[in-house]
Parts: structure tokens; sequence; C-alpha cells
């Protein structure tokens, strides 16, 4: 596997990216390493962290759950992924689970509010969430300038990765192999599809879910796909014949909640509580559950700019 870090960050070994995974990459490794540096997230249109990241938080105790504008009082009702794992996703006993959702569990337990969960593709996730049929959006959701033009985020509480997934005998070794002659498989309405679109100029086969997605790279319909990194670590596995071809990674492209964005009460809330979990260490504790032995970019931290980490 080959890693391609932005200038502005520091390149994360390939066993940490390996340990995003709940299943070990498997089918061999990359070649071509002497690809040229790629700007991978280019397509996002993020202008940087400081321009969004609030300074500080609401204390927790001034928060009011009466005047969040909650669809039902007490609960907040979330739109979120099925088949994204670590991230988002259903689990054998039908929960749904995976980072993103434990932490906005731990995030409601500060507020006192109940966390509903329903699944939901992600191509209308961010339309449901404007449109009030949910009060959240949780799903690894990057933060993009153009989003914002229609949907209101929280602080970020994680940074950006994409990857190219490819068969381990294709052509396709880098982003940098990937071109209009590629059949590349993206999930509709990432930001995954908005560089491939936007930056490539290749149009995409879109599809509504990630597993969709990878079974049809895994039997040849399409010769690479382009996904968040951690649900590409979560896709594949061994015998698959299937490699995580090359990472990047962008901290400036943080990755939020997704809330209407004329509800600034629950978008405070929500940074009240996640500033909460970043202190008591519940968030650390996370981490390292869901990405075992990560490697964490020293420029960068969950919350608001007051929080630091213990």
């Amino acid at each position: 596997m080959k890693i391609n870090a932005r200038k502005w960050l520091s390149t994360v070994p390939v066993a940490a990216v390996l340990a995003l995974s709940l299943a070990a990459c498997g089918g061999g490794t990359s070649a071509g390493s002497s690809a040229s540096p790629t700007d991978a997230l280019a397509g996002a249109g993020q202008q940087g962290v400081d321009k969004y990241t609030t300074a500080n938080v609401t204390p927790l105790a001034d928060i009011d759950t009466s005047k969040l504008g909650l669809i039902t009082d007490g609960t907040l009702r979330v739109g979120t992924l099925s088949d994204a794992p670590p991230n988002i996703f259903i689990d054998n006993a039908g929960k749904f689970t995976g980072f993103d959702n434990e932490l906005l569990r731990a995030i409601g337990a500060k507020l006192h509010l109940q966390v509903d969960f329903a699944a939901t593709d992600f191509s209308a996730l961010l339309a449901q969430v404007q449109n009030k049929q949910f009060d959240v959006g949780s799903s690894s959701i990057s933060t993009t300038d153009k989003r914002r033009k229609n949907v209101g985020f929280t602080n970020g509480y994680d940074f950006g990765y994409m990857a190219v997934v490819a068969k381990t005998d294709a052509k396709v070794k880098a982003f940098a192999d990937l071109n209009k002659d590629t059949r590349i498989a993206v999930v509709q309405g990432t930001v995954q599809d908005d560089y491939v679109t936007n930056t490539l100029g290749v149009e995409p086969v879109r599809f509504n879910d990630y597993n969709t997605a990878y079974a049809n790279l895994k039997n040849g319909q399409v010769d690479a796909w382009v996904a968040p990194s951690q649900q590409a670590s979560g896709q594949v596995k061994e015998g698959d014949g299937t490699v995580i071809a090359e990472t990047t990674i962008n901290t400036q492209n943080f990755v939020a909640y997704a809330v209407n964005s004329d509800n600034k009460p629950l978008i405070d809330a929500i940074n009240s509580g996640l500033d909460e979990v970043v202190k008591d260490g519940t968030w650390t504790k996370l981490v390292k559950e869901w990405y075992p032995d990560r490697e964490m970019p020293t420029n960068w931290t969950p919350g608001s700019k007051a929080v630091t980490l213990p």
C-alpha cells in the first residue's frame, strides 16, 4: 500500500492505515511507488479548518435541550448508513454502531438525549437533514464549502481520508493511474464522486452504497473504487483479490455531523457535547477501539479550538 499525504501532514505509517479496518487488507501490495504526488481531495473545495472551527463552545450546563428544535423532544433522530464499517454500520445483533455512531451516542448522553438511528442512502442524507426528516446526519461527512451551502455542520470529530482500491493484478496502482479509460466506482453524492467527476473530469460509475460499489470491483464490472479510506479498509478482506493501492490524508477537510443549517441551537449543543467527550477521554477511547494503533496528526484535534485532548 502507498500513502500520499498532503504537504502539511506527515505521512502515516502503512500499518496505521491498515489498522483503521476491522479486517486486514489482503491480496498483495501495490507497485509503481514512483507515482507523482496527487491532490486527491482537490474537488472537495475546503478552504481550511480555522475558517469553521469555533473558538469555544457554550458550557454544557447552559444548554437548554427543550429549545433544540428536535423532531421529537428528548431524542436525536439520526440518519446514517448501514454498510460502512468501521464508522457507520449495523452489526450482527442489528445495532447501529461504528466510531461515528458510538461517538454521537456519547455526545447524546452528555446532553441527556436519546439517540435513535435510521438507515438511509448517502445521496439523500444531507437533503433529509436539511428538510428535517432527521435531526442529525452521521456518515463520516466531509465538510466541504459546497455542502455548507445546503446544510449546517458541527465542529470536526475526525479528519479526511480517501483511497483508491483495485484488483491486486490491476494496472491501477495509485490515484495517478485513474483516467477516462478507467471504470471508476464511487458512492453517489460523496466527496469521492466530486473528486472523480470534477477534479479528474471522468464520469464515474455511481452506486447507492459501499457494499455494491465494492462488489462490482470484485466481480470486475469496474476497474477501481475511489472510497473513504475508513470504508475501504472495512471492506477489503484477505482473499478478496483486492488491495488499497493508495491513500491520501487531509486534516483540513475535516469530518463532522450534519445538522439543519438554521438550527444553530442544536449545532451549538452537539459542539458542547463533543468538547465534553474530548475532555473526558471518550473520544480517545473510541479512536483506540475502532482504529487500533492509529497515529494522529500533530496539527489537528477534534472539537473547538478551546478543548485539548487529555
